[in-house]
C-alpha cells in the first residue's frame, strides 16, 4: 500500500521552506486552488495550503502546475 501524497497549494516564497520543514517535501505543487487541484487530491492525501483551506471557493480557471514557480 502506498503512502498518501502531500500537495502544496498556493506557496510562493519563504512559506514554502517553512512548510517543507514541517510536512517534508511535497509530492505535488499546485499554484492555485482550482478545479484541477481539487480533482488531483485523492482521498487520504494531505493538502497543505499557504492561505485558506479546502473550503474556500476554487479559482474558476485551471492552471498549468508544471511551469517553474
Amino acid at each position: 500500500m502506498s503512502r498518501p501524497a502531500v500537495h502544496f497549494i498556493g506557496f510562493r516564497g519563504d512559506e514554502y521552506l517553512r512548510a517543507v520543514r514541517v510536512f517534508g517535501p511535497p509530492d505535488f505543487l499546485h499554484r492555485y486552488w482550482d478545479v484541477r487541484a481539487m480533482q488531483e487530491i485523492a482521498p487520504g492525501d494531505m493538502a497543505v495550503f499557504a492561505k485558506g483551506d479546502e473550503h474556500q471557493p476554487p479559482n474558476p480557471f485551471a492552471f498549468n502546475d508544471s511551469e517553474k514557480m
